[in-house]
């Protein structure tokens, strides 16, 4: 398991948690925008809650992402829809930082068994990722 973020404070959470849950992740702090993103190296690639990246940047890492994937590889990703401006609970203020059902169907709609769930649901996240929420899900898997 590779894990990849800019923060040093969500390095260090993830840490934690790995060695709590005793498992083993390499850690590299990155830019995803930047990252070398490897060609077909990983059978999965997941992507939670980095909705940081602006709409002009966000096709590159998902191009990155998708380009990473080995054919047949599962993509995970999970962001917050408009909606959530409404509750506040966390996530960017910014409308156009926010996932839509149609910018995922057209960023991935390419790939198999492509389910997305649009939901409501509590979080818990942290102090600044609690309470209700409007989040959005993708899986699918690479052609």
């Amino acid at each position: 398991v590779l894990s990849i973020d800019f923060s040093p404070a969500a390095q260090n959470k993830a840490r934690a948690l790995a060695v709590e849950r005793n498992v083993s992740v390499t850690f590299e702090q990155a830019d995803v925008h930047a990252w070398p993103y490897p060609d077909a190296a990983f059978d999965v690639v997941v992507e939670i809650f980095t909705q940081f990246s602006t709409p002009d940047l966000r096709p590159s890492k998902w191009a990155g992402m998708r380009r990473a994937l080995k054919p047949g590889g599962l993509l995970i990703l999970e962001g917050y829809t408009p909606k959530q401006l409404e509750y506040g609970t966390g996530g960017p203020k910014q409308i156009e930082h926010l996932y839509t059902r149609a910018m995922l169907e057209q960023a991935f709609g390419d790939f198999r068994d492509l389910k997305i769930v649009e939901e409501e649901r509590k979080m818990n996240e942290g102090a600044g990722h609690v309470g209700m929420s409007a989040v959005i899900n993708l899986t699918g898997r690479k052609p």
